[in-house]
């Protein structure tokens, strides 16, 4: 008999481990899930930065939108920059590949 209660009792164990390993599976896919729509929405919030970023670029090239802080000077001087060390190290992509 005493074999049988042990086995009761290790049976009894066994059970309670596999609830707290559900709980804790069920928690994790929870949290999981959420940090999936975090990752999601932080993406999508970045794309519109982007594009507001862009329409804004283009009204300010455009004269449709004067904005005179420094810090926005800045910006635009250095996406000049950026876009026209671009457009060279593009060129120069080019002339390597139709050389023979």
């Amino acid at each position: 008999m005493n074999a049988n209660k042990e086995n009761q009792t290790w049976i009894s164990r066994f059970q309670a481990a596999l609830g707290l390993c559900g709980v804790e599976l069920r928690k994790a896919t929870r949290i999981g899930e959420k940090m999936l729509s975090a990752s999601q929405s932080n993406t999508e919030l970045h794309e519109y930065y982007e594009r507001l970023g862009l329409v804004t670029m283009a009204a300010l090239k455009n004269n449709e939108l004067s904005w005179s802080n420094e810090t926005v000077k800045e910006i635009v001087d250095k996406i000049d920059s950026l876009r026209s060390n671009l457009s060279s190290l593009e060129e120069d992509v080019q002339l390597l590949k139709s050389e023979d």
